[in-house]
Parts: structure tokens; sequence; C-alpha cells
């Protein structure tokens, strides 16, 4: 028999025993399922997730009192640091050569915007920042103009509105020039920011910017401020880091051979972070698969087994009229691969369609993974091939005669 026609006989009892077959591959379809469709969603938020982060772009960075990513209650250590203040971003912006911006900024979230009888939710992230806030966050005004230094220096009441806000707010447009109460004072609208949209599921637009003085002087000076340094290019970033903690080290007195009691990261940092637990969860993702396929596989083999007892007279007859063990063998094989390529197929069709469904019902995002999917089919097929080969064998090494007699 030649290949079309072990395809031909493979699909043949394939469809003559449609429930064993069903249930054989019913492991490989889960198992591939399970790894394409949480690889799908994987991939899809890194590819959500370095789109969102490259705004910020490759030569600006942060410095926090704290890390910017922290798992469960925030380490002793860190709570017991000394403030960032604005002094020292002033000093970093006079002395660091490598740097093209530096700004500051405090955040408070939960406040509440009112313009006469309408109003948003309690959930809106306040900003006090300097005038580098717009630049170094990422962050575009759409309309009228955003915080100058003057606002900064002189304490003024003046303030920046996120769209969604506008949106609640100012229905029918308009907005600027302005007088909205936030909280309990009142402010002018003085620019409006390009929509963003989400993140995550989060609204990016939920945000009002005020001067970070007046911020201070509302809402109290005991908050450590956040540092934010653009470097004069890409290339500079690693200087302009080095730089900067120097700096600082020298500001906040920090003895040599200690480690630095703030912390920096970047959009990269933040990529690199989110990269790693990623690879992480896949490699358990496909080890876990994997013990899935393993149970797959032997199952097959059992099934083939007992296709090889239910075939024998078959197999005794087509050695009768000279079929060669090579034959036989290739023919079982085929059959395996078969069985194992079409589970194989299915769940990568069922994975995709599933990480689809999440990304439609849910704010998580979906990448096709061609790569793996690919592999994931071909693994499959390997797993026939493998499991294939010891009920083939035992097919191929039938006695024609003894298989004659066979009842």
């Amino acid at each position: 028999m030649n290949l079309a026609e072990n395809l031909t006989s493979g699909l043949g009892n394939l469809k003559a025993n449609k429930l064993r077959s069903s249930l054989t591959i019913l492991a490989m379809v889960i198992g591939v399922m399970a790894i394409i469709g949480l690889w799908s969603i994987l991939q899809g938020l890194q590819n959500n997730v370095e789109e969102q982060l490259a705004i910020l772009g490759s030569n600006t960075f942060q410095i926090q009192k704290t890390p910017a990513m922290q798992m469960g209650h925030l380490d002793k250590k860190y709570r017991n640091r000394k403030d960032l203040t604005v002094e020292q971003a002033d000093a970093i912006r006079e002395k660091a050569t490598a740097v093209k911006l530096v700004g500051a900024e405090n955040w408070d979230f939960g406040v509440t915007v009112r313009y006469e009888e309408k109003k948003t939710n309690p959930n809106v992230q306040i900003a006090g920042g300097t005038p580098e806030f717009a630049e170094n966050n990422g962050i575009a005004v759409g309309e009228g103009r955003f915080i100058i230094q003057s606002d900064v220096e002189r304490n003024r009441h003046v303030v920046v509105l996120g769209t969604d806000i506008v949106d609640k707010i100012f229905p029918n447009g308009g907005g600027l020039g302005h007088w909205v109460r936030i909280d309990a004072e009142r402010y002018e609208v003085v620019g409006i920011f390009e929509r963003k949209g989400a993140i995550f599921g989060e609204s990016q637009d939920n945000l009002v910017v005020i001067p970070i003085t007046t911020f201070q002087d509302v809402y109290g000076k005991d908050k450590s401020v956040n540092i934010t340094v653009q470097a004069k290019s890409p290339e500079l970033m690693d200087k302009a880091q080095e730089q900067a903690i120097a700096i600082l080290r020298v500001e906040r007195k920090v003895p040599p051979g200690e480690e630095n009691d703030f912390e920096v990261w970047s959009s990269k940092t933040f990529i690199d972070t989110f990269n790693n637990i990623a690879g992480i969860i896949k490699i358990a993702a496909i080890g876990i698969v994997s013990i899935a396929l393993l149970v797959a596989g032997i199952g097959i083999m059992n099934i083939m087994l007992v296709s090889v007892r239910e075939r024998t007279r078959e197999i005794g007859v087509r050695k009768a009229i000279g079929a060669k063990r090579r034959d036989i063998l290739s023919q079982f094989l085929t059959e395996a691969v078969i069985l194992c390529s079409v589970g194989g197929l299915m769940g990568v069709v069922l994975g995709i369609g599933v990480a689809k469904l999440v990304a439609a019902l849910t704010p998580l995002q979906a990448a096709i993974p061609i790569i793996p999917a690919f592999l994931a089919f071909l693994f499959s097929s390997c797993v026939g091939l493998f499991f294939g080969i010891y009920p083939a064998s035992k097919a191929s090494r039938l006695d024609p005669i003894e298989s004659l007699r066979y009842e």
C-alpha cells in the first residue's frame, strides 16, 4: 500500500469507529486546547503590555520610594525609607548632564469631580505634577494646554481633565475655561487630555492633573513624590540612570556600600518582569500538557493494540496475498499518526476559539500563536508515531497462517 492508500484506510477506520476514536483522542484534544488557549491569552497580554508601556519611551524611567511591582504586604524596610522630595528631583535636573527632562508627581485615588449638578463617581485618579508630567508619562493634551511652570510657582488652582471626566460632566462638549470642583476645592479647566483607552480593563482616561504645589497644599506634603526622568536619547539611558542614582545617593546621604533607599524602574523593567512571569507560566503549562499527551499516547497505544487484535484475520489475508512486513507496519503507523493529528488539529482550533471567546467576554486580549500551534500539531503527530510503533510492529510480525486461523 502506498501513502494515499494508507491515509484512506486510516480515515476509513476512524469513521468506522467514531465513538472509540473520539474517546481515544479526548485527552489529546484537551491537552492541546489548554496549551494553545493559554498561550494565545498570554501572547495577547504580552503584546498589549509592550504596546501600552512603549508609550513611555525607551529613554524614560521613574524613581520611587517603594518597588513599582510588589506582591502581598509591603516590606518594613520600604515603609521606613525617607520620602523622595521635589527638591531631590530639582537636584537631578540641575546636575545630571545626560538628562533632558525631570519631573515630580504625587498621586491619590478616589476623588469626585463636579460641575453644577453633574458629578463623577468617587473613583477618579488625581495627580499633582510639574510641567514635565505629560511628556514623561506619554500623555498628550488634545484641547487647551498642560500645566506650566508659573502654575506650579503660584500654586494655581488649574486642572487638566481626562476624557472620562469630560464625558461625564460635560456631555455636550466643551469644558475649557469652566470651573469644576474636585472634592471641596474649585479649579479652572485649562486642558483636556487625548483619549488613551483602557489597559487590562482599566481606563487610563479617568484622571485629573493639577500643579504639584497645589496638590501638596490640598492633600498634604507628607507623601513621597515619584521622580520621572527622560534621558536625552535612548543611548544615554544607562548613563542618565547612573547619574540620577549617584545624585540621589548624595542628596539622601546613603553611605558608600549600602544599597539604594529608592527604586528605579522603566517600561523595560515592567516588560521584562511580565515576560519572565509569562515564561514561567508557559513552561509550567507545557509540563502539565506533556503529562496529558503522555496519557493520551498510552491510550492510543492500547486502542491500536485492540485494533490489531480485531483485525488479525485481515492482516493474515493481506500477508497471504503478498503484503510485506513494512506494508503492515506503515499502515498501522499511519492510522496512529492520523488519530493523533486529528486530535491535535481539533485541540488547536478549539484552543484558539476558547481564547477568542475569553477575549470577547473579558478585558483580556488574545493573539493567534502560529508557531506554537504548528508545534503543538507536529508534536501530537509525533506522539502518534511514537506510541504507534509497538502496535504496528506487533501487527507486522504476526504469522500469516496463525492469523488466518484466528477467531
